[in-house]
């Protein structure tokens, strides 16, 4: 049996799971909007410490970290797809914690393919980030 949409039983586009478009629910989208908003307080407070203490520019590559796991947040809450659960081959659309196994092989293949995406996107919006912060006339 291929699943092409999983509809749980809430009644909206919130609650379907998707394979490589949608496997979370409003609970873990909002927990990832957190991980997006701590990672980028991270980033503005690491930058700013660099600079006071003025640290040579090439050390502020080091906010390449933070921003790629701000951008990693906030990615997939947009995308209301975790990476983390596609790769493990899991949805959850209820409360934090809990989660379903994407049984066909087919769609945990879309799912891994989209958790790439992800990282990859994250790590090159970190990279970015990062090469700003080196150039920053301080």
């Amino acid at each position: 049996m291929t699943i092409s949409t999983f509809a749980l039983q809430i009644g909206d586009a919130s609650s379907e799971y998707r394979p490589g478009v949608c496997n979370i629910g409003p609970a873990e989208i909002a927990r990832r909007r957190m991980a997006g908003h701590v990672g980028l307080i991270a980033t503005l407070v690491l930058l700013a410490f660099l600079i006071v203490i003025g640290a040579p520019p090439i050390t502020r590559l080091l906010v390449v970290l933070p921003a790629a796991a701000s951008a990693s947040g906030y990615l997939q809450a947009w995308l209301k797809f975790c990476a983390g659960f596609g790769s493990r081959g899991i949805f959850n659309f209820g409360s934090v914690g809990e989660s379903a196994t994407v049984a066909d092989a087919e769609a945990r293949a879309m799912d891994r393919r989209r958790s790439r995406q992800i990282s990859l996107w994250a790590l090159a919006i970190g990279v970015v980030v990062g090469a700003d912060a080196v150039l920053l006339p301080v």
